[in-house]
């Protein structure tokens, strides 16, 4: 299901999307002389709903995959790598991984750090 939703966001959220729900809208205008009001105002606001939660997932896609992109930028400040490239592109279940083992490398580089501040004194001071 997951799988179907994402892909008919992608769709939805592209101009061929857009002119399918605007040829979906004058059809469902061109009925309303047949008697057809209640058929087609309950069609539309299914739509709206529909399209509605189809914009949310689109977010949330994006928003994991922008937060995935800065952790590997605050993590590795000297170098990046290009695995995140493409990941809003990805499902959730691949996003939430990637941000799992950035903030992992996170952890342990801060652990690091730590570690080497704690071992060498900081300029200008004498060691203990």
């Amino acid at each position: 299901m997951n799988h179907f939703l994402f892909r008919m966001a992608d769709f939805l959220s592209r101009p061929p999307g857009f002119y399918f729900v605007i040829m979906a809208m004058v059809g469902c205008t061109a009925l309303v002389p047949f008697g057809l009001t209640n058929v087609i105002t309950y069609a539309l606001s299914v739509a709206a709903i529909v399209i509605t939660s189809v914009v949310l997932i689109q977010g949330y896609r994006d928003t994991a995959a922008i937060h995935a992109k800065l952790d590997e930028i605050i993590v590795s400040m000297r170098e990046t790598r290009n695995e995140v490239v493409g990941l809003e592109h990805e499902q959730p279940e691949h996003i939430a991984a990637a941000v799992k083992q950035l903030e992992q490398e996170a952890e342990n580089q801060d652990a690091c750090d730590r570690e080497n501040t704690i071992l060498r004194p900081r300029a200008g001071t004498k060691p203990i």
